[in-house]
């Protein structure tokens, strides 16, 4: 008989961020703006704790579309994202089934005319920013298990899974040259932060 060993708990992680009320968060920046590395495969204990910390991280939350490693201090290319828009979901009630998880996920077809649509981000707080994507992609990647998949996304989940890799390479919403959209009480911040 073969004993399994379970995998390391990781408890939910902090959601890293550019900046907080008083300026630049130097340590966050630093972890955010570097580019991810690959997991290896096959998936050992470690890059399984990895991907059930991200995972752990996202579905307690429900105010996320997606979640990227780097977000939460994980500097490996690992995403998670909800794979449909369903009315009421909030983070009592998500499933496996309402989420992907793509390892090293790579963008191996890009479809239609790009759409420009207002994007926010856990990692820049407060703000939102129109950024331009390809309306239909396929992926090529890892799911959770370490197999092989091929996905095509459209439209808003799409958008979603654009955003989350760009993450992996330390692109942020912010590096987007699309109008900006802030609440007026952090007119300070913001021209702290762009001027």
């Amino acid at each position: 008989m073969k004993i399994i060993k379970p995998v390391q708990y990781m408890a939910p992680k902090r959601v890293l961020t550019l900046w907080n009320n008083e300026g630049v968060n130097e340590a966050d920046t630093s972890v955010l703006r570097k580019k991810s590395d690959e997991l290896k495969t096959p998936l050992d204990k470690e890059a399984q704790a990895e991907i059930q910390a991200l995972i752990d991280s996202f579905t307690c939350r429900d105010d996320a579309s997606g979640l990227a490693g780097p977000q939460v201090g994980i500097n490996k290319r690992i995403i998670i994202f909800r794979n449909k828009t369903v009315e009421n979901k909030t983070k009592k009630n998500m499933s496996p089934d309402d989420y992907d998880v793509l390892v090293n996920p790579r963008i191996t077809q890009s479809r239609g005319e790009k759409v420009m649509a207002t994007e926010g981000c856990l990692s820049c707080p407060d703000i939102q920013i129109e950024v331009s994507r390809f309306p239909e992609i396929k992926v090529r990647a890892l799911n959770e298990k370490g197999e092989k998949i091929s996905k095509r996304y459209l439209d808003f989940t799409a958008r979603v899974v654009q955003h989350e890799i760009d993450h992996l390479d330390g692109t942020l919403i912010v590096d987007y040259e699309g109008n900006l959209y802030y609440p007026k009480n952090k007119q300070a911040l913001i021209d702290k932060l762009f001027k």
